[in-house]
């Protein structure tokens, strides 16, 4: 690689560490922590190597063998022991493999040193993710979060590459003191890439909340989707709205934001959106750079936290995403509304499903919705529960449309919630409306009612 193919710093990034063909022979190592705090012990080991060969899997990787490594502490040059450095090496070289994932974090050093003990390619969780997530990018905003993301993560890693490269110099002749190696120049050109990509966010951050300006002038709710990674929000995006968005038994299937119209069983109209799967240990870049996005989530009326509660660590995988919304302020108690959305309860034995549907039951109002979005089962019961949320704050009220005001009538389908109407032999429609109380001075002015039942 010389000096000459790293002009766009787009593509050197590419061209560095992170790049991996699918059909990689690969090896996935989970380190785990024998001294782990008490969230650390919901989460068995097991399920944690078996989410990272489902990470390696979801961008098709060549998974020869995993193993799950525990360690007493961890060593600042290699992250586990001598002793399993060795261990790996042997299989690395006894399988032809040319690609270990660690699924933990690990620092540029303790990658360095990694890759010269195995004779391998070497990337930690972060740097997997990111790739997920570059692959999966489709809109030009999902592609600006990912490659911001990916260039802050890399900043710390443009080592070892340079080292034959002169020092370039300035001036004519013998006067021209040493300039900039080729590594402080690489790093220069990735910070005013950083540097654009931020201004084109802080924009994109601008024109979502304009569209969000415009959203409020509308009446209708807000439902935001949010959940654990392959939780199936997609599947029940597509149940509740007959849409087709990409759907699939694979980790992150789907990564740019969606919204679509969802049509609630008494006529109320309001917008569904489904949102990033979130993960255990998601990258703090990726947080940062997706929080344009993720702030959707902060005008959502209702929140529907779905899980999968036929995952064994779905109390773990609910903890990791409730620690998400925090950490973007969405707590319980702040106004807004997050409904438990207990999802694949198709997969249980009927003991289980029903131990499940009789624990559901004891939370009464705060009660979970069991649902399958597979099958529909529950459907109706969690559109009902989204329906009551939405209209416990909205106002009741009863107009009177004589009829010559048809343009009236189309005006109160189009703005409000009609809840039934009935024209009486003098040709008056009255119709029962349900409508937000920020938007229910303008109905009595245009109508000239007052009444509220």
């Amino acid at each position: 690689m010389t000096a000459n193919t790293l002009k766009d710093p787009a593509h050197r990034i590419d061209a560095h560490e992170l790049e991996v063909a699918s059909g990689t022979r690969t090896f996935v190592v989970a380190p785990v922590l024998s001294r782990r705090s008490e969230s650390d012990l919901v989460r068995s080991p097991e399920a944690k190597l078996d989410e990272a060969v489902g990470l390696a899997g979801a961008i098709d990787l060549n998974v020869v063998g995993a193993v799950v490594v525990t360690l007493g502490e961890i060593r600042p040059s290699t992250y586990i022991g001598k002793g399993k450095v060795d261990e790996i090496k042997a299989v690395v070289e006894a399988e032809d493999i040319t690609l270990v994932l660690m699924d933990c974090a690990l620092s540029p050093v303790q990658q360095r040193n990694l890759e010269k003990a195995w004779g391998a390619k070497v990337i930690d969780r972060t740097g997997l993710i990111l790739e997920i997530f570059g692959r999966r990018a489709r809109t030009k905003e999902g592609t600006l979060q990912v490659e911001l993301a990916h260039l802050n993560y890399q900043k710390g890693r443009l080592v070892r590459s340079w080292t034959h490269l002169e020092r370039q110099r300035g001036g004519g002749g013998f006067l021209g003191g040493p300039g900039e190696t080729q590594i402080e120049s690489d790093r220069r050109l990735l910070q005013d890439r950083i540097v654009k990509l931020e201004r084109e966010l802080e924009q994109v951050k601008r024109t979502r909340a304009l569209h969000r300006v415009s959203r409020r002038k509308v009446p209708y709710p807000i439902v935001a989707l949010v959940g654990y990674t392959n939780a199936g929000k997609s599947t029940l995006f597509n149940r509740l709205t007959r849409a087709e968005v990409l759907a699939e038994d694979m980790l992150f299937a789907t990564l740019d934001p969606t919204l679509r119209a969802l049509k609630l069983p008494h006529g109320t109209k309001a917008i569904l959106s489904d949102t990033v799967g979130f993960i255990s240990e998601l990258p703090t870049m990726l947080v940062a750079a997706f929080r344009a996005t993720l702030e959707e989530v902060l005008e959502a009326n209702v929140i529907l936290h779905v899980r999968d509660i036929s995952h064994g660590d779905t109390e773990a995988q609910a903890s990791d995403v409730r620690s998400i919304l925090n950490s973007l302020g969405i707590e319980e108690g702040t106004g807004q509304a997050v409904i438990e959305v207990w999802n694949k309860v198709d997969l249980l034995e009927a003991p289980a499903r029903e131990a499940l549907l009789t624990a559901s039951r004891r939370d009464g109002e705060n009660r979970p919705i069991v649902v399958s979005a597979v099958t529909g089962e529950g459907v109706p019961a969690l559109l009902d529960r989204v329906e009551a949320v939405v209209a416990a704050g909205r106002l009741t009220l009863s107009v009177d449309i004589p009829p010559a005001d048809g343009a009236g009538l189309a005006w109160l389908h189009a703005n409000t919630d009609v809840l039934a109407r009935e024209t009486d032999e003098d040709g008056v429609t009255h119709v029962s409306i349900r409508v937000a109380p920020e938007r229910a001075e303008q109905v009595r002015r245009r109508f000239g009612i007052s009444a509220v039942e």
